[in-house]
């Protein structure tokens, strides 16, 4: 009688977690270094990322176009300098087919464990879809991808139609409702001024107010298109310009706070200009330096909120049945709840699915506090790499520059793994991570985000920043142009572990 043996399941190089900017960035990177072996694992059933899943009204993107694309797939088609969701995720689909990235894209299969085999070496990944092993996972889901709704008292019984902004239920009419807003951020930004007209009554649950500037947003006519697609040089220098005004606002949000003070003065003109009503205007204004929270751009936001069917009230406390309670007791009637409270940025839900050596789980690792060595590689996780990881978000300029740059970290990666040679995997020094980080919080100390005041989604629940890179990303690219093998162990089969061949560790990583 045949003895039937379990089959192994099926190996890659590397395996891809997530199909938006970074994922598909990834993708195209690995195709170009000649790694043709790996899988894109994507849990919904198409690609796209925060662009697929953020449809509602109003959805659009606050970097200008051209600065919000990648530098090796250029689209001189933009149809507006600030494009909305649609355009974004066509561009994205765009990308998918030029790379032929269709063959490696694993739809409908999310990732329920990842766990590192330390006699294997490679990462055993358990999915929706079935389980497979990889020699290196980038994880590359994201921060904006899984909502976070607040615990608010009672909500389980409010008995109307209850949703987020990143999961817009289409199919509930808004037209003659008493909708209620929590939340006051780039989304609500957004989508308060397309609903408002619709809507009976809204209600605005603001806990602070946001700084708005307004958005210099126009149509591209075909005659600067076609420019661009005749001319790629002129795409190149539109691109440039935008890079390099955003490199030198930088130093006012990481060395001179104070020099925001004209923004400031900006957003108190525009916020005067839409609302003459003293008691709202006073409502509405920030009590913080403009920049500690993400700065928020729209011409309509203000408008809408100034007309006779929209209340601003304070932070929801409260829920009792269709009463909602404002934190002042205002009490008022709702039977639709829409949150714009964000994401889960500072606690990724991933982080409890990826267990390393010993293990442990990465949102163990984390619990203090998210760190990787240079935004992307964690202590006890090796031939993992996680991009727009933590300390790599910005608040002025574009990811995609941050992605690329991971891009180049990764890149190196494997090569330094195929130079080591055979079975092999890298892991940061835990004395490398800790110095990189020390040296990110000395310099996060003296920008808006730690100085300006407020209390913002960059900080988690014990008040670190985790989430802002403190530089230009000219730096960050600087930082993460190649792997130091000093800041590694290398980790091969039955055999202990060793320093990199580069010797002693350095006494501390040096930013840029």
């Amino acid at each position: 009688m045949t003895e039937h043996r379990p089959q192994p399941p099926p190996h890659v190089r590397v395996a891809v977690i997530g199909s938006g900017f970074s994922g598909l960035g990834a993708a195209v990177r690995l195709r170009r270094e000649g790694v043709t072996d790996f899988v894109v694992l994507e849990r919904a059933d198409a690609v796209g990322g925060t662009w697929r899943d953020n449809t509602y009204p109003g959805s659009a993107c606050d970097v200008p176009s051209h600065l919000y694309s990648f530098s090796f797939a250029p689209h001189p088609d933009w149809p507006r300098s600030f494009s909305g969701h649609e355009d974004i995720r066509r561009y994205l689909e765009h990308v998918t087919d030029t790379f032929r990235l269709r063959p490696h894209l694993r739809l409908r299969h999310e990732v329920t464990r990842a766990r590192w085999d330390e006699d294997r070496l490679h990462w055993r990944l358990e999915t929706t879809g079935g389980t497979l092993t990889a020699d290196l996972v980038v994880s590359a889901t994201g921060p904006l991808s899984d909502p976070q709704v607040p615990q608010v008292p009672g909500l389980d019984t409010f008995p109307g139609e209850v949703f987020h902004s990143a999961r817009w239920n289409h199919g509930h009419d808004l037209r003659g409702a008493r909708v209620a807003v929590v939340g006051t951020g780039a989304s609500a930004v957004q989508f308060v001024p397309e609903i408002q007209p619709q809507v009976a009554r809204l209600t605005l649950f603001q806990r602070t107010p946001p700084w708005v500037l307004p958005r210099a947003d126009r149509e591209i006519g075909e005659a600067e298109r076609r420019l661009h697609r005749r001319l790629p040089f002129t795409l190149r220098l539109r691109r440039s310009a935008l890079w390099g005004v955003r490199e030198l606002q930088t130093h006012a949000f990481t060395r001179w706070p104070s020099e925001l003070a004209l923004a400031e003065r900006s957003a108190r003109r525009h916020l005067a200009r839409a609302v003459t009503d003293p008691a709202l205007r006073a409502r509405l204004t920030p009590d913080y330096r403009i920049g500690c929270k993400r700065i928020l751009l729209s011409n309509a936001y203000y408008p809408a909120l100034a007309r006779p069917n929209v209340h601003v009230t304070g932070a929801l406390a409260e829920v009792r049945g269709s009463t909602l309670i404002a934190a002042d007791g205002t009490a008022t009637e709702a039977d639709t709840l829409v949150f714009g409270t964000g994401f889960r940025v500072t606690d990724l839900p991933i982080a409890d699915r990826v267990v390393g050596l010993g293990g442990r789980t990465l949102a163990r690792s984390w619990q203090d506090g998210m760190r990787a060595l240079r935004g992307t590689t964690a202590t006890g996780f090796p031939n993992w790499l996680t991009l727009i990881g933590p300390n790599t978000g910005l608040g002025n300029s574009s990811m995609i520059l941050i992605i690329e740059s991971q891009l180049n970290y990764l890149a190196d990666f494997l090569r330094r793994l195929h130079t080591l040679g055979g079975r092999v995997a890298l892991t940061p020094r835990a004395d490398a991570v800790d110095a990189w980080n020390a040296t990110l919080q000395r310099r996060l100390a003296r920008t808006v985000w730690n100085t300006g005041g407020c209390r913002s989604w960059y900080l988690d629940a014990q008040g670190r920043n985790t989430t802002v890179w403190p530089g230009t990303t000219s730096a960050f690219r600087a930082a993460t142009r190649r792997v130091d093998l000093s800041e590694y162990e290398v980790l091969r089969p039955a055999r202990p572990r060793a320093t990199g061949p580069a010797g002693a560790p350095r006494a501390a990583a040096q930013l840029p």
